[in-house]
């Protein structure tokens, strides 16, 4: 099996990682203290380039391409910890429209994301921790959601409600409701949306979109997975170099063998973690039994969750003092990894999936 990449994802790798190139952490400290904390002139230079359309048909702006080049998208935003949100708004708002809008709203919402000119944000949490907590009355929405990833800047929110996802445009959200931003841990923003008899419009035919939402939910986990593994190379990297270059005692700290071994068992979650997203996407490049790519996404999540607060503690502590400041990317690169931990269900949660379905094994009988 060739897990290499080909010429032309090679050379999409190569362009986008000229353009992030100018991303450091003085550079994303800045982006991130201004709203809405991304760099949209960087969105707009990704869109430009054909990123933000990728993975959508070409008569709606976009490429088509397939999973293994939004993989190499989400490592290369991961490995300069863009604050730009590729899997948020292309991947899972994006996919949702993909996979359920009708098509006029594809042509608008798609279309207008590809351009760089629409910003698509999921609205899918309450307050209460649960996936409703939005009434449907005709063809207005009442209630709150919370935390809303970009919620403040979106131009197009897709609310899941009771009944299914709606539409719900930004400045009828801002007539009809209200929207309150904040930075969430990492220096992005997010927000609580509340409605108040918000008008909205079905996404697609509407009714049950449960089970299109939870394969979405499963295709961004993967796409968080290698933008985590992006992440994680940064850090070992930065670690090792620090390691040989940081002197005590008159030698530099590699020559000490036990901290040698600790950026060796680095190396291994890192190269773990590569195995498992790589899987992860190959199983969704199949194009198979949704149930497999959602399995696959939770196993995908578990390792990403273990091996980012390995990466991200050893990092820090490899480092020492110089890693917990505001000025040096280490810091920067651990709270990236514990936020997307927590997207979408975090490493606990993925693990209890995961042992719930252990009944569903066959029993292997014992070797004579």
């Amino acid at each position: 099996m060739d897990f290499l990449l080909d010429d032309e994802q090679e050379a999409l790798r190569d362009a986008v990682r000229g353009l992030l190139k100018g991303y450091d952490a003085e550079k994303r400290r800045q982006v991130t203290d201004a709203d809405p904390g991304f760099d949209e002139a960087m969105w707009k230079k990704l869109a430009d380039m054909g990123v933000l359309g990728l993975p959508f048909p070409e008569d709606v702006g976009g490429s088509g391409a397939g999973p293994a080049e939004v993989s190499v998208v989400a490592e290369e935003i991961g490995r300069v910890i863009a604050p730009e949100p590729f899997v948020e708004a292309v991947v899972f708002a994006g996919g949702l429209v993909a996979a359920l809008g009708s098509d006029g709203q594809k042509k608008e919402i798609l279309g207008g994301l590809s351009a760089g000119e629409l910003l698509p944000a999921v609205a899918w949490m309450s307050p209460h921790g649960d996936d409703e907590g939005v009434t449907v009355d005709g063809d207005t929405l009442t209630g709150v959601k919370e935390p809303v990833l970009n919620g403040a800047r979106a131009d197009v929110l897709l609310v899941l409600a009771e009944g299914g996802l709606f539409v719900v445009k930004g400045e009828d959200v801002d007539a009809h409701g209200e929207r309150t931003s904040y930075r969430t841990v990492d220096g992005g923003r997010a927000a609580r949306v509340s409605f108040d008899k918000t008008p909205a419009t079905p996404l697609g035919d509407g009714g049950d979109a449960h089970d299109a939402f939870e394969m979405l939910v499963a295709i961004a986990r993967i796409a968080y997975g290698h933008e985590a593994l992006g992440a994680m190379e940064s850090g070992l990297s930065m670690t090792t170099e620090y390691l040989k270059t940081r002197k005590q005692f008159g030698v530099t700290l590699n020559t000490f063998q036990a901290l040698t071994f600790r950026a060796a068992d680095m190396y291994t979650s890192v190269e773990l973690t590569r195995s498992i997203v790589m899987w992860a996407t190959m199983v969704l490049a199949d194009a198979g039994d949704p149930a497999l790519v959602k399995d696959a996404a939770r196993r995908s999540k578990l390792q990403v969750s273990r091996a980012g607060r390995h990466i991200g503690q050893e990092a820090i502590q490899l480092h020492g003092g110089i890693g917990m400041t505001m000025e040096y990317a280490v810091g920067h690169i651990t709270t990236r990894l514990t936020t997307i931990d927590h997207l979408l269900g975090d490493g606990r949660e993925q693990g209890r999936a995961l042992r719930e379905n252990l009944t569903s094994y066959g029993v292997v009988e014992p070797l004579p």
